[in-house]
């Protein structure tokens, strides 16, 4: 009886090292996004995120050396290849997802509903303990200008009540938005402005953005202005109008429930 041998194709190193680091990747990845949410968010908190990406961009360069090589020699490893490619594509989508809103938004890390005249931050000692004695600067108007194209629907909520009435909605928004109240003060005294403070957290990076809204009696009811601040960086990646339209939608649906 005569045996066949069968001789198998040896299966690609690359293949191999790609799927190892791709998931190394990931895992450095998620460790590095982890110790930031735990830690004191900073620009310099992120470097190891992008370390991070640098292992991911070799994974991703090894399963196409491994593609080619396959399809040169005939080596086995097609699967893990794949496997590493898909995985690597994946991790990249939330930095292709950056990168697309840095090229195409404004740099701005502070968007207000009104551009002319913005809301103040509050300088109280519960307000500085809570953003660590740090105010948000006040942004140039040829700068905050830039808003009006990027953001067109970022404009004031005028509403037909009055301003007692518009500060009790403006502050059941912001705790329906899950923001931190720190302080507010109903509208009447010298500016008869009412004012709302409050911090709102991100739900993945959980970095702080600070946020103040504005009260104003009107002729015919009244006006809310909303100022959302980014602590980190120059560039808010247009997460702060987000976070203002949101605002004006909740606002629209306690008025709509009244």
């Amino acid at each position: 009886m005569h045996r066949r041998l069968v001789f198998e194709e040896p299966v690609s190193r690359a293949a191999i090292w790609s799927r190892r680091l791709a998931w190394f990747s990931l895992a450095v990845l998620l460790l590095a996004l982890l110790v930031f949410r735990t830690g004191e968010p900073s620009l310099e908190g992120l470097a190891p995120v992008a370390a991070a990406y640098v292992f991911v961009l070799l994974a991703l360069l090894l399963s196409l050396l491994a593609f080619a090589r396959i399809w040169q020699s005939g080596h086995r490893g097609v699967g893990m290849a794949s496997g590493a490619f898909l995985l690597c594509v994946l991790m990249l989508a939330p930095a292709a997802y950056v990168g697309f809103r840095l090229a195409t938004l404004p740099a701005l890390a502070d968007v207000s509903t009104d551009i002319d005249d913005p809301p103040a931050f509050s300088r109280s000692r519960v307000a500085l303990d809570a953003r660590n004695g740090r105010v948000p600067p006040d942004v140039p108007p040829d700068r905050r200008r830039l808003q009006r194209p990027a953001y067109p629907k970022t404009v004031p909520i005028v509403l037909e009540v009055p301003a007692e009435i518009a500060f009790d909605i403006a502050r059941r928004a912001a705790l329906a938005r899950g923001w931190q109240v720190l302080e507010s003060s109903r509208p009447g005294g010298r500016s008869g402005a009412g004012r709302v403070e409050a911090v709102a957290r991100s739900r993945i990076l959980r970095t702080s953005e600070d946020i103040t809204i504005r009260v104003r009696p009107r002729a015919d009811g009244s006006r809310i202005d909303i100022r959302s601040a980014t602590r980190i960086g120059q560039h808010d990646l247009g997460i702060n109008a987000a976070r203002i339209a949101a605002f004006a939608d909740e606002v629209e649906l306690l008025v709509d429930s009244r």
